[in-house]
Formats: structure tokens, sequence, C-alpha cells
């Protein structure tokens, strides 16, 4: 029997656990950025909560950042020929003063 390895070296073996495997729930996603860094932090805000907390961050270089982009637009594109448009007001909510990122510094 031939390895699986060496089937396809280009290959990952990318492990799930338990607590990631959940996922976090975020309705808001501030984006910043330094030269070197995009840093993506996402949020949950509830109604009538006045604080909010960050639930994950993750911080990656400008150029994953633009595959990121790129990936996020094709499965949009994907999502919407098999389920149909997806209804987005004109603008989105802007968060109250006390969400708005800080400037990034590296």
């Amino acid at each position: 029997m031939e390895d699986n390895k060496s089937a396809n070296p280009n290959q990952i073996n990318i492990e799930l656990g338990e607590d990631i495997a959940e996922g976090v729930y975020s309705n808001l996603a501030i984006i910043t950025h330094s030269h070197s860094e995009f840093v993506l932090d996402f949020v949950r805000i509830m109604p009538n909560v006045p604080k909010a907390k960050v639930k994950a961050r993750i911080v990656v270089t400008p150029e994953h950042a633009k595959r990121l982009a790129q990936a996020l637009a094709d499965n949009v594109r994907r999502y919407e020929a098999q389920f149909g448009p997806i209804n987005s007001p004109e603008q989105p909510p802007t968060p109250p003063m006390s969400f708005m990122p800080p400037v990034a510094q590296a």
C-alpha cells in the first residue's frame, strides 16, 4: 500500500480541535492594518448591552489578507449562485463610537 503522505507532497493535514470546531458567533468585524499586517477583530454586539467584546482576533500578512478577500468574494459568488442574492443594506450600520478601532501601529 502506498503512503498517502508521499502521494501528494503539497497536501496539508489540518486538525480541528473540539474547542475550535463549534466556532464563535460574530456580528461585527473590525479591520485595521499597519505596513506589515492586517488585524481582523471579530466582535459580538448584543442588543441593549452597552459593552461588546472581541471574541476572536486574527493577524495576517497583507498578502494573505488579499488572498482571504479573494477567497471570501469567490465563496459569496458561489453561495449566491446556489441560494440566491444575499440581501444587505446599502450602508452597513455604524457601530457606536465606543466600538471604533484604535489606529494600528507597528
